[in-house]
């Protein structure tokens, strides 16, 4: 990787050799830029020729956000460090210098596709529509994008059920009436760029609709068994229930048979 980058900067430094700090004013500074990478860092940098004008500060931006200013400093030479890898910080750097009139330069990092899928996984019921989306963010952007199924089959867009949006950095796989058994795995995006080309997966679950059904029927079962433990047990109850009525009841009985017997006892007593 680091000889592949001193290439790159090397032909990147002969380009901007023509690059001039005026708009093409053949007088002006010219502004060398490059960039190296070593040990988790990138060293942005750009070296000005002698400025017509005082230097009166200098920033770096990429695209439009900001990402360094040092205002006062009149050194032609300067640099900008970056935590990270190469893959991730790619794009074009510009260097300005606070000149009259205003003096800039470029830095352009370029690498392959760095491609990562919106989501690992993708869950869809059958019958509905699945989405399935990578991206890249790397520069240069990317040329062509291309979707495979596990089986290193091409997807075709417009072939069953296939529709492809690809915009730019980003691909869009959407895929229409969900089958389990046709549509069910693995996925690859491939992004092609100038340098070369990178994939990701996106893994595709494909659930029956009667799956959206089984947290109901789990509370069904719950209360089937729960009622069916509650008469088994009031059931097993009844018999020591009758039990208690009928012992309940034979007191009295018992009680009537003695005052009868009482009773003949006095009647024989007094004849």
């Amino acid at each position: 990787m680091a000889a592949g980058a001193d290439v790159r900067c090397a032909v990147l430094a002969l380009l901007v050799l023509g690059l001039l700090a005026t708009d093409g004013d053949a007088t002006g500074p010219v502004i060398i830029g490059q960039h190296v990478s070593s040990d988790g860092k990138v060293i942005l940098s750009c070296n000005m020729s002698v400025a017509d004008t005082p230097i009166k500060g200098h920033k770096w931006m990429l695209g439009d956000k900001t990402l360094k200013v040092e205002e006062g400093s009149s050194t032609p030479y300067i640099t900008y460090t970056i935590e990270g890898s190469i893959e991730e910080h790619s794009g074009v750097y510009e260097c300005i210098y606070e000149t009259n009139p205003v003096a800039k330069g470029n830095v352009s990092i370029e690498v392959p596709p760095q491609v990562v899928a919106y989501k690992k996984s993708e869950h869809g019921n059958e019958g509905d529509t699945g989405v399935l989306t990578c991206k890249s963010l790397s520069y240069p952007p990317v040329k062509t994008w291309t979707w495979y199924k596990s089986d290193k089959t091409p997807v075709v867009n417009g072939s069953d059920n296939y529709i492809i949006n690809s915009i730019g950095n980003k691909t869009e796989l959407r895929i229409h009436k969900l089958s389990i058994e046709k549509d069910t795995g693995d996925y690859y995006c491939n992004a092609t760029n100038l340098l070369g080309h990178g994939s990701a997966t996106v893994n595709l679950r494909v659930r029956s609709r009667l799956a959206a059904l089984w947290p109901f029927l789990g509370i069904v079962a719950e209360v089937l068994v729960l009622v069916t433990i509650i008469f088994i047990y009031e059931k097993r109850r009844k018999p020591d229930e009758v039990l208690d009525d009928d012992d309940g009841g034979s007191a009295p009985l018992k009680s009537n048979a003695t005052n009868h017997k009482d009773k003949n006892v006095r009647q024989r007593n007094a004849n």
